[in-house]
């Protein structure tokens, strides 16, 4: 008797057909039937500016929660916004924080040219031009002294509110000053109702008809937000959900983002990003325009952390969150790690 080959099935066995494996085999050919792709083009590098009592001092300042994230002085700015348009990074979004003694119940510092972020969003414009897109973050609460994104104000039973409709003039003169200094978009990020629409009636009658909106359409009163709020000095005192979104909410997110849309928003955006993917999703599905997601600083700070206690292989980690973003159906995602992930893109 001839005994059977070692390779040869056993008599009834199941021979698979279709073997998905085969698309595995090498890294060639996984990148090559790779459903999704990764372009550092899409990237947007959230960027902290400081005022300084120091105007001298030419070292930013370290956010210990945001290992590797940092405040930015003038020229260390430029240097970054150089180094992420050489990596091939689109876009960068500046936030701006303000001495204590210049935060006011309005936010004034944040309107005024002579802000400091105003003063910033010139200096990269004149500095690159259109080589990168120019973002400002369009929002009162790192200027105001109680950190809320709106002005206060009393309800008829005497509770302090957000005055919602009082908010969106300061919104409005907000966005045109930004634009005047030489933003390529906006970015309204205090979620209050009707602020996509005074934005832009807004630009539009300052002559800024080609400066764009990316709307915080589907914003969450998340727990991961802690790091931002040191990297921006926040006074806040208290919570911000009187006007963020409730965590348990899927279909408010929805009318939020068709309301930004039938307002005039270029571009939608989900913010906290990976906790929110079935949310970013659905937005994806029913958005005509480009959708972005914000990995927010709490998502970042836990990645760090994990990897600077040897948890987790860092830069796989960083790949793979940001892939599991764009497959979930973002176009556009904002990462403080925009410049890193782009050159280990390029690098392989």
């Amino acid at each position: 008797m001839t005994s059977s080959s070692s390779s040869t099935p056993a008599t009834g066995s199941f021979i698979p057909s279709r073997r998905p494996r085969r698309l595995r085999t090498s890294p060639v050919m996984r990148s090559f039937t790779a459903e999704t792709d990764l372009n550092p083009s899409r990237f947007v590098l959230p960027m902290f500016i400081a005022d300084r009592a120091d105007s001298t001092s030419a070292e930013p300042t370290p956010i210990t929660s945001l290992p590797g994230v940092v405040q930015h002085t003038p020229s260390s700015l430029l240097k970054a916004v150089e180094e992420a348009v050489e990596a091939g990074v689109g876009a960068v979004d500046l936030f701006g924080v303000p001495l204590e003694k210049d935060k006011d119940a309005t936010g004034s510092a944040g309107i005024s040219e002579e802000g400091v972020l105003n003063r910033a969003l010139t200096a990269v414009r004149k500095e690159f031009g259109d080589e990168i897109l120019v973002i400002a973050d369009t929002c009162l609460d790192e200027f105001t002294d109680h950190g809320h994104c709106g002005v206060l104000s009393t309800d008829r039973y005497g509770k302090t509110i957000i005055d919602n409709d009082a908010t969106l003039e300061f919104y409005a003169h907000m966005a045109v000053a930004q634009a005047d200094a030489g933003a390529h978009m906006v970015s309204p990020s205090g979620m209050m109702d009707g602020q996509v629409r005074r934005i832009r009636e807004a630009l539009d009658a300052a002559g800024h008809q080609d400066v764009s909106i990316m709307a915080y359409s589907a914003k969450y009163a998340s727990a991961f937000y802690g790091p931002f709020r040191e990297a921006v000095g926040s006074s806040l005192q208290g919570d911000r959900r009187q006007y963020q979104q409730d965590a348990r909410n899927r279909r408010e997110s929805l009318l939020e983002t068709q309301l930004d849309i039938d307002e005039g928003a270029d571009i939608v955006m989900v913010k906290p990003a990976m906790p929110y993917l079935d949310v970013l999703r659905e937005i994806a599905d029913m958005s005509p325009v480009p959708v972005a997601a914000y990995q927010v600083s709490g998502e970042y700070a836990m990645i760090s952390a994990a990897a600077q206690r040897g948890w987790i292989d860092l830069e796989p980690a960083i790949i793979e969150s940001l892939t599991g973003i764009r497959r979930a159906g973002a176009d556009i995602i904002l990462t403080y790690w925009a410049t890193k992930a782009a050159h280990m893109l390029r690098n392989g």
